[in-house]
C-alpha cells in the first residue's frame, strides 16, 4: 500500500493485526495499548507515523535478513539506553554503561530481530519513550513495553521489502 507521499506503509492497527503491500500479519502492540505516550515506561505504542531507521540482527542465531536498511549484527556489548536523565537517552549505547539501559543480546530470543523505529529521535525529549523497535513477538503475543512484534518469519518476509521510504503507521482505529 502506498499513501500519497508515495511511502511504503506498514500499517498497524487496534486489533493487533498489520497490512503491508496487501498482506496481514498478526502482531504484538504495548500492555497499554495504542495512543499519545505520555512517558517513559507508560506501555504503549506511539500513535503515528514513523521511519524505520536501521536494523539488528544475532548473526549466531539467524541468517541476515534481506533488506535495503542500514544492517548491523548484535554484539554483547550493544545497549540501549532508557535513563531519561542521561545525554544517551534513546541511543545504541556500549555496555557496561552507568544508566539506566536494556541489553539487546538477548537469552530470550526477542531481540533476534530488531528494527529501530524513530520515534522520539528528531529531537530527542527526555522522558517522552525510548526503544520502540520491531522486534520478535513473545508465545501468543503477548504484550510488549510498547513495540510492535511480530513471528519472526514475518518480520523476516516484511524487511525485505523495506528502505528508508517505508513507514510504520501505527493507527488508532482498525
Amino acid at each position: 500500500m502506498k499513501n500519497s507521499s508515495n511511502h511504503l506503509e506498514i500499517n498497524v492497527f487496534p486489533n493487533k493485526e498489520v497490512v503491508f503491500k496487501d498482506h496481514h500479519y498478526t502482531c504484538a502492540l504495548g500492555r497499554s495499548g495504542i495512543g499519545k505516550k505520555q512517558k517513559e515506561g507508560d506501555g504503549l505504542t506511539p500513535l503515528g507515523t514513523f521511519a524505520l531507521r536501521e536494523v539488528f540482527y544475532r548473526a549466531d542465531r539467524i541468517e541476515k535478513p534481506k533488506t535495503n536498511l542500514p544492517i548491523y549484527s548484535i554484539s554483547k556489548t550493544m545497549g540501549w539506553c532508557d535513563d531519561p536523565n542521561s545525554k544517551e537517552y534513546n541511543k545504541k549505547v556500549e555496555l557496561p554503561f552507568d544508566g539506566s539501559h536494556e541489553s539487546l543480546w538477548r537469552d530470550d530470543g526477542l531481540y533476534d530481530l530488531i528494527v529501530v523505529v524513530g520515534y522520539n529521535d528528531d529531537p530527542i525529549i527526555p522522558n517522552k519513550g525510548s526503544a520502540i523497535f520491531l522486534h520478535v513477538a513473545k508465545p501468543e503475543y503477548q504484550p510488549t513495553e510498547g513495540c510492535v512484534a511480530f513471528a519472526l518469519a514475518d518480520l523476516i518476509t516484511i524487511l525485505k521489502d523495506c528502505s528508508n521510504e517505508a513507514v510504520l503507521k501505527i493507527n488508532s482505529k482498525n
